[in-house]
């Protein structure tokens, strides 16, 4: 062998191994259905990226927040990815905490996401996070038990409607609940439903001058219905339910009706996932005739943290899986029901998942009836439909959501539980610089 021979390959060898030695991205995201779907998909992204790896940190929902957030306050740098939802995004894009996604590609379409879900990503008019699936929460009941007991669940229906057919389909002897709600503590578990419930009622978490309100009569009125209602057609051990519980209770048929997100209504319409898949009807969420529906508003989404190394990596990883290109591929291989919804404009004007999807209409007009900007009746300081967008409000939601499921459990009195949010929230909000 000459010495150019030899040269020559080593050359050849040494570029070889660059090419080979793969980039890895490590993922933080949440257990639930569709971020798991997205990890089978991922051979798509590794086709066309061939010198990016993906390391993957899967998470139970309050796991992730704690750790997402523990790794990005402190700098931490472990992800390059990021799984947040519409709470942080606003508050972290301030901090600086955040890139903006200013290099999603040519073809990836900004302008067809939906607004209401954009609106909440958009910081200075720059777009901080992506959204991998967006909702809104409805009514999803049960035809059959309707039927059976003589009622029509309307379009629009109202909390009382709701109370009275919860009451009427219930049979306990058969493991049959009229409702099941969230009950499991949290600010994004059972808090989530209840404040968006409460902004129905009237209530609010504030008043204009940071002031909780947890002594006032609208949240006596919406716990007090909620605690009742629970007891008369709840399930058992409702205090300990959160999202993923109930939707097993629904698709096991133990469930009438369920108020959650919108999300949910391709798991129990999928007849290999739900045993009532053929009985399902959809709804608004109830309204008191106040102009206010207990619907909330939030999305998923795939942000990129200041502190990564890997930028343009991660980049081209957000843009594959927030584009109409990955709707189209889930769509492929697994059918129009399980796209991923609530993000685009485009996916509820096509024909193919109109037709597999009966709730599309209704989780769109779910979507684009929520308003984070005025999300109750009374003037708020705050915007957030389900929370209120301030640092602060994840410990104090929490704590408040630990006393609503004592109420739930029977453990303390709603009047109990009410007077101890009201003393924890204005404690909080003193030590924090907003009541003076």
């Amino acid at each position: 062998m000459t010495l150019r021979t030899f040269l020559l390959g080593a050359c050849s060898a040494l570029a070889f191994a660059g090419m080979a030695s793969a980039e890895t991205l490590t993922i933080a995201t949440v257990n639930n259905g569709d971020m798991i779907r997205m990890q089978k998909l991922t051979d798509d992204f590794k086709a066309k990226n061939p010198g990016i790896d993906l390391e993957w940190v899967t998470l139970e929902e309050n796991v992730l927040r704690q750790k997402v957030t523990t790794d990005i306050a402190t700098k931490g740098g472990q992800y390059d990815v990021l799984t947040i939802g519409t709470y942080e995004v606003p508050i972290w894009a301030k901090q600086g905490w955040l890139l903006p996604l200013d290099n999603l590609g040519a073809n990836y379409d900004v302008e067809d996401l939906l607004p209401a879900i954009r609106s909440g990503l958009t910081t200075d008019g720059k777009l901080y996070a992506a959204p991998f699936y967006g909702e809104s929460s409805m009514v999803m009941y049960r035809k059959d038990l309707f039927d059976a007991a003589g009622l029509k669940m309307p379009d629009a229906p109202t909390w009382d409607f709701v109370a009275d057919a919860a009451r009427k389909i219930t049979n306990k002897d058969k493991e049959i609940y009229g409702i099941c709600l969230r009950g499991k503590a949290g600010w994004g578990e059972n808090m989530a439903f209840l404040t968006a419930m409460s902004n129905s009622f009237g209530a609010r978490w504030f008043d204009e001058s940071w002031k909780p309100q947890f002594d006032q009569p609208e949240w006596k009125e919406a716990l007090d219905f909620y605690v009742k209602l629970m007891k008369d057609a709840g399930p058992p051990g409702a205090s300990s339910n959160g999202f993923n519980e109930n939707l097993a209770l629904f698709q096991t048929g133990k469930c009438g009706m369920w108020i959650d997100a919108t999300v949910a209504a391709s798991f129990v319409s999928n007849p290999k996932e739900s045993t009532v898949a053929d009985k399902v009807g959809f709804a608004l969420a109830p309204d008191k005739g106040l102009g206010k529906r207990g619907n909330w508003l939030w999305a998923w989404n795939l942000a990129i943290p200041a502190g990564s190394q890997k930028v343009e990596a991660a980049e081209k990883f957000v843009a594959w899986a927030t584009s109409k290109e990955y709707t189209n591929l889930v769509a492929e291989k697994e059918g129009w029901l399980n796209a991923p919804p609530g993000t685009r404009t485009s996916l509820y004007a096509n024909a193919e998942y109109q037709k597999a999807a009966p709730f599309a209409k209704m989780t769109l007009d779910s979507i684009n009836s929520a308003d984070p900007t005025k999300p109750t009746v009374k003037p708020v300081p705050y915007v957030g439909v389900q929370f209120v967008a301030i640092p602060e409000f994840q410990g104090i939601g929490t704590a408040v959501g630990q006393q609503f499921s004592a109420a739930l459990a029977g453990q303390i009195s709603v009047d109990q539980a009410l007077k101890s949010a009201q003393q924890l929230a204005t404690r909080e909000m003193t030590k924090a610089g907003y009541i003076k």
